[in-house]
């Protein structure tokens, strides 16, 4: 187990050397640190638009972002937070700071999410354009994910009766500072979504400051910006030498008397080659729970397990927890399918075993980790959930820090064999440079650059198009020639060509369905996330809060991983108004909306099925067309599953955004180097139904875009999208 093992040295981040005017530190605080104060002067300069604040995970990155509004009277902003979990987990690090700030005046601070949204205006009588204003104006704070401020600019809680700036107008000009939390984990359709957003709020409301928080800033996301015009500054301890990293207790002392603050602790290191069979973490923690046992035997110990696999997390929870039990330890779960309450209850567990539901910035204090990843990216943000809590406290009396990582094979070997080998057995080494090793031994995923002018520009004659609506033509006259400009500098595109491929694939969808709407395709590109299509409502008999129990989850995992009973959407709506009626709360419906199928969960798998869809039609010809598609007629091949049949029936109908590649989906994910969790799925036709592995792969939603800038490495042809 211990075969391969480092040290990693701790960090200290250097104090500010002056407090800068206007702020005034808690009782006990001694000083900032630099980034902080740094960050402090950026928001404060009128010659910066953009701020980049590269601090690690774990030294004030969110202070830094808020320390203005609680020293400059009527300032307000928005925070936005890729997940729920983290802008709940934020709510409560604001509202410390609050406390410990005491100004005169304090910030109003509050949480808005979809669900959240919806219910506020079912309960208050108002739409969600009214609702979306009352919860903005009531707040100097508002904590919020990009999703909701991405359809407020797109006009989509808007009614036909409103005016394409009605959301838009009001908010951008209340709120003077953005902020953009875990900015790295977006991928590239979030990515162009951004940069749109920023050149239309700096071209309809000016003056406006926008502050990104992350330890791994975008180079080509910054050369965008400054491109079309935004004045960027990024703020990089690593760079400036704030940081520091001690090789003995005589420097730490040292530094800590200059008072430098330990922001990372050491931490011991250990690599488990993992075998190429599926699952191999979760074998690996059945087969030794003693070893997790030993971990937490240490006094005061707390640990977590985080796991690529929903269904791994679902199995493996209820065996530690009858495992532990006898030992007085407990056991919590938090994934993406884990209720709400569920959730807050795993993070007081002494051991957490989860997914990325927790991995994106959550503080959750622990001192030992089991992690696998998929990537060396995704490998840097789980370490980095470890070392963040000293030994201070009598809450938490950490005395050491230790992480297990199930990693390849060839990274492994990559790392410590050969003639000469990155790292070396039982050594000690910074952080920075062990980053750099793991990004240059283990899988980068594809960022899709070629994405921004091919599809983000198609958001950007969106929402030019919204700009030169006749209600609001004469006002943003300057406004709408300024954000042209910017977008083509930014995307390195001409919006007039842009315009008439958007307006060529509206048109043919009008022509093949005989409805003046919108084409699917460029309904897709102007999402924030996108969707698929293959959404499915859950009812989960495994969930013990009853309210909890409704949740969404996409077809292929259902597929993969779930025991289900099919439910029609009636059954469904009743079992959610009993549980509304017998709790006296209720949920937010509209999630529901689009789900293509109903079921009842009632476990999950211990081995993982196999599938694929099928096209009743010629794959062959679809594939050969290169191009994004609209695909009906699919249907999905699972004998093993008796309630397919009635699946099926839904699925045939439904009109999908779709890239198809004549190519296995193996091969596929391995050259283009897609992301674990990619939407690429194998595909038959009737001829290749029983060929063993499917011959076809197919790719939906965003995920379709994101493939069609790719197909180059397949096949050199130049994609255009249609529609069939």
């Amino acid at each position: 187990m211990l075969d391969y093992q480092i040290e990693l040295k701790p960090v200290y981040s250097a104090p500010a050397p002056v407090l800068p005017p206007g702020v005034q530190l808690p009782v006990g605080w001694s000083s900032l640190a630099w980034h902080q104060a740094e960050t402090f002067a950026a928001l404060n300069n009128p010659e910066i638009n953009v701020i980049f604040n590269t601090a690690m995970t774990g030294d004030g990155k969110s202070l830094a972002a808020y320390l203005r509004l609680f020293c400059v009277k009527d300032s307000c902003a928005i925070g936005l937070y890729p997940t729920n979990e983290l802008a709940r987990d934020q709510e409560m690090q604001l509202s410390n700071y609050i406390e410990k700030f005491d100004p005169a005046l304090k910030p109003r601070l509050h949480r808005l999410n979809s669900a959240e949204l919806e219910l506020y205006s079912e309960n208050e009588g108002l739409q969600k354009s009214a609702a979306l204003l009352s919860r903005a104006g009531q707040s100097e704070i508002l904590l919020t994910n990009p999703d909701i401020f991405h359809y407020l600019h797109h006009g989509c809680y808007l009614t036909c009766y409103d005016n394409p700036d009605r959301l838009w107008g009001q908010i951008d000009k209340d709120f003077e500072l953005i902020i953009f939390d875990e900015f790295h984990i977006f991928s590239a359709p979030q990515v162009s979504s951004i940069i749109n957003l920023l050149l239309l709020i700096r071209c309809t409301n000016r003056f406006k400051k926008f502050l990104f928080l992350s330890a791994t800033p975008n180079d080509s996301f910054i050369e965008s910006l400054r491109r079309s015009g935004f004045r960027c500054q990024v703020i990089d301890p690593q760079k400036m030498k704030a940081y520091q990293h001690p090789e003995s207790l005589r420097q730490a002392e040292a530094l800590t008397d200059q008072n430098w603050r330990q922001v990372v602790r050491k931490i011991n290191l250990a690599f488990m080659p993992m075998d190429s069979g599926a699952n191999f973490a979760e074998k690996w923690l059945k087969e030794h729970p003693e070893a997790v046992l030993e971990q937490l035997q240490e006094r005061g110990s707390k640990g977590a397990i985080l796991l690529n696999s929903i269904a791994s997390v679902k199995r493996l929870t209820p065996f530690f927890q009858a495992f532990l039990q006898p030992h007085g330890f407990t056991v919590g779960e938090n994934t993406g399918l884990s209720g709400k309450s569920q959730r807050q209850v795993s993070l007081r567990c002494d051991l957490v075993i989860g997914t990325s539901a927790i991995d994106v910035g959550i503080d959750f204090k622990i001192n030992f980790l089991f992690f696998e990843s998929a990537d060396s990216g995704n490998f840097i943000q789980r370490l980095g959930r470890l070392g963040r809590h000293d030994g201070a406290s009598s809450e938490f009396p950490f005395q050491s820090f230790r992480a297990f990582a199930f990693a390849p094979q060839f990274f492994v070997e990559r790392l410590f064999l050969g003639e000469q080998p990155p790292l070396s057995v039982s050594q000690s080494y910074e952080r920075p440079l062990f980053h750099r090793i793991v990004e240059d031994n283990y899988r980068n995923i594809n960022t899709f650059q070629s994405y921004h002018p091919r599809w983000g520009s198609l958001q950007s004659f969106q929402l030019f198009l919204d700009l030169n609506r006749k209600e609001i033509r004469q006002a943003y006259e300057e406004s709408r020639r300024a954000f042209r400009a910017g977008c083509e500098a930014a995307f390195n595109v001409n919006l007039g060509k842009v315009g008439a491929r958007f307006q060529g694939l509206d048109r043919e969808w009008r022509e093949i369905s005989g409805k003046n709407q919108r084409s699917p395709i460029n309904e897709e590109a102007s999402k924030f996330r996108g969707s698929g299509g293959l959404q499915c409502g859950l009812y989960d008999l495994t969930e013990t809060n009853e309210l909890e129990r409704f949740k969404r989850y996409d077809l292929p995992g259902v597929l993969s991983h779930l025991e289900i009973e099919t439910l029609s959407e009636a059954e469904f709506k009743r079992l959610l108004a009993g549980a509304e009626s017998r709790t006296g709360q209720t949920i937010a419906k509209g999630q529901f909306k689009y789900c293509l199928g109903f079921m009842k969960l009632l476990g999950y798998r211990e081995e993982r099925l196999n599938w694929k869809f099928i096209h009743n039609g010629d794959v062959c010809e679809l594939s050969d067309r290169w191009q994004v598609q609209v695909v009906q007629d699919l249907e999905v091949f699972q004998p093993e599953n008796p309630w397919i049949r009635e699946l099926n029936r839904r699925l045939k109908k439904q009109a999908l955004v779709a890239y198809v590649l004549p190519r296995p989906v193996a091969e596929v994910r391995a050259r283009l180097q897609l992301p674990l969790h990619f939407q690429l799925y194998p595909l038959c036709d009737l001829r290749s139904l029983h060929d063993g592995a499917a011959p076809y792969s197919i790719a939906f939603g965003q995920s379709a875009l994101m493939i069609e800038t790719q197909a180059y490495c397949f096949k050199q042809k130049s994609p255009q999208a249609i529609i069939i």
